[in-house]
């Protein structure tokens, strides 16, 4: 990683645990700082960044606030179990702070079943659409939205829930370039959340 780089990479990380920005638009945005077309930081590499920036500003206060934020993702995975969620993102990874959303992947035979059972439970919840990677580039992903109260953080947490494929949860697991996946199901976060993994 050249020099630049790093730069993109130390801005986009302030980007990801100041603002809870998610890395692809952090990156863009840390990018446009240095004008030009300039060849983005890994993945990988930002969140190196992440946890240099977590251990030097934030290293009394985000234990606390990713334990707070995994309990409401553990609470979702729950109540969706027959939607097999996955915790994706900065709360599955370990760089969340307060500001970070959860995301959590529904691999769903029928996504408006996912939908009805929210409507269903009385649950409140916003519709939108993200674009993610596909084999035929950018392709479209229904995303609901819910604010899900935080007793430890004395605030309420958003949580993105991201409709997917059931035929996708194959490469749910798929590793990064350093053997970590980015992505785990309800058992994983237990494990996870009891020191195990």
């Amino acid at each position: 990683m050249n020099g630049v780089e790093e730069e993109v990479a130390a801005v986009a990380a302030r980007l990801v645990v100041e603002e809870g920005m998610e890395y692809a638009a952090a990156k863009r945005r840390a990018g446009r700082d240095f004008g030009g077309r300039i060849e983005l930081p890994s993945n990988e590499a930002v969140e190196d960044a992440v946890l240099e920036h977590i251990a030097l500003f934030c290293a009394e206060t985000q234990p606390v606030e990713l334990r707070a934020l995994r309990e409401v993702a553990l609470l979702w995975m729950e109540r969706l179990a027959e939607f097999r969620p996955y915790l994706s993102g900065a709360v599955w990874r370990g760089t969340a702070t307060r500001w970070s959303a959860v995301h959590l992947d529904l691999y769903c035979d029928d996504p408006k079943a996912a939908e009805i059972a929210l409507i269903n439970a009385g649950v409140d919840y916003d519709t939108g659409v993200m674009d993610r990677s596909g084999p035929r580039g950018r392709e479209p992903m229904s995303v609901l939205s819910v604010s899900s109260p935080s007793r430890a953080l004395g605030e309420p947490v958003t949580v993105h829930l991201l409709l997917r494929d059931f035929d996708e949860q194959r490469g749910a697991l798929k590793p990064d370039a350093r053997g970590r996946t980015w992505r785990g199901d309800l058992a994983a976060l237990r494990q996870r959340m009891e020191g195990l993994a």
